[in-house]
């Protein structure tokens, strides 16, 4: 078993296709093929079923392939380490991000670590923080930046905290509450809300500020990214939000007040508890986050 058929094995995987998988990995498709073929005999199951419309994974292949992608990534970790023993970081850097993150400015980051370290192949995932905690775990993210609330913490992963803020309320232009400068959750309780899906940690922390205050909300449309569905739904005077004050500045054509007793929100990079890659230092070292 060869490093290069799991990752032929992959890129089918991933494009569900012998062709594109080919051109992705700068062999002709019988080269390919004939690989993957070999595999599936020292293996002794079929990894993929093909038909004229389609290519998809077997249960052998369902159960080969997370196998496949740690060996190749712990081979591309080995290489790293390497590197890093006589002065070099390559490798790759895989960075996870909520949509709302305000302590760290990453794309400015990233900028300046591909300067550095041009070496170095960077990918960029935007998600929720709960499943950016799963990706750093597992090993798929390198690093994370959440939010969380205060009450809770990243757990099975390490890390270090960036920032409190607390929410704000956004509203539209013409809403009634525009004018003034502060509200209260009471206040607010009375409105429609649009917020991220329940259980979401952008999410929780909203909830069980209502909760604490004795309060229900009605939340009657849920999103899953806030720059863009959701603001335009606060323009339209469908709903308001509940936002971190520091991320509020970006969005357009909607007014910000305080709240008197907000949640607060705590931003946090992470990494994996078995450490972090050359790449993944290096690139924290830029942020200066040294813990």
């Amino acid at each position: 078993m060869e490093l290069q058929q799991m990752r032929y094995v992959l890129a089918v995987a991933e494009t569900s296709s012998f062709t594109r998988a080919a051109e992705r990995c700068l062999v002709v498709q019988s080269a390919l093929s004939h690989q993957i073929a070999r595999l599936e005999r020292e293996l002794g199951a079929r990894l993929f079923e093909r038909t004229s419309r389609r290519v998809r994974l077997t249960p052998a292949g369902e159960a080969f392939l997370p196998a496949a992608r740690q060996c190749l990534e712990a081979a591309e970790r080995a290489a790293a380490e390497v590197a890093a023993a006589v002065g070099e970081v390559r490798g790759r850097l895989a960075v996870g991000l909520i949509p709302t993150v305000a302590a760290v400015d990453v794309p400015d980051a990233l900028r300046e670590f591909r300067r550095k370290y041009p070496q170095v192949r960077i990918g960029l995932r935007v998600g929720a923080s709960e499943d950016l905690v799963e990706q750093v775990r597992q090993g798929a993210a390198d690093v994370a930046f959440l939010g969380l609330p205060a009450s809770a913490r990243p757990q099975g992963v390490a890390g270090a905290e960036l920032g409190r803020d607390r929410l704000v309320a956004v509203v539209a232009p013409d809403h009634p509450l525009a004018g003034d400068a502060a509200v209260d959750l009471r206040a607010l309780s009375a409105e429609v809300f649009v917020d991220l899906p329940a259980g979401t940690a952008g999410r929780v922390q909203s909830d069980e500020a209502f909760a604490a205050a004795g309060l229900r909300r009605e939340v009657a449309f849920e999103v899953t990214t806030v720059d863009f569905l959701m603001a335009r739904l606060v323009r339209q005077g469908l709903a308001v939000a509940l936002l971190p004050s520091a991320y509020v500045p970006q969005l357009t054509g909607v007014r910000t007040l305080e709240v008197t007793d907000a949640p607060q929100r705590v931003e946090y990079a992470v990494w994996n508890l078995a450490g972090r890659t050359p790449a993944a230092s290096a690139f924290l070292e830029v942020l200066g986050i040294t813990a």
